[in-house]
């Protein structure tokens, strides 16, 4: 039985790939966009892309990503969330800031569960 049919046969497992995948095209794409967007901001798009790769083949080398995109994730998240809250007030731009609590929130729980489990990995 290979790594992959392991993954797709647990549904956690394939949301969280799919989870970083999203992530991942996200930052890139807000990048790409923005002219005046950080320049950590695509580094961690392409941390979270070969962390959902990692995490489909099940691979051993994907709980340090995790684990250091969860500190990143969190703690970029937390103050730009904090900074857009400081300027514009919670009701400003509600829907940004609803998005950045849910990404929080789905970070720490995809985070949690992967490491739990990480004696799947290989």
């Amino acid at each position: 039985m290979t790594s992959e049919t392991n993954t797709t046969k647990n549904p956690i497992m394939l949301i969280s790939t799919i989870f970083y995948i999203a992530v991942g095209i996200v930052l890139i794409g807000y990048f790409a966009i923005e002219s005046g967007a950080p320049a950590h901001i695509p580094i961690l798009g392409i941390l979270s892309l070969l962390t959902a790769y990692l995490v489909f083949r099940l691979s051993k080398w994907a709980l340090p990503l995790i684990a250091g995109l969860f500190v990143t994730g969190i703690t970029f998240a937390a103050t730009t969330l904090a900074d857009s809250v400081t300027l514009q007030g919670f009701d400003g731009a509600i829907l940004f800031h609803i998005a950045l609590i849910a990404y929080m929130i789905i970070l720490l729980i995809v985070s949690v569960y992967l490491l739990a489990k990480r004696q799947n990995f290989n």
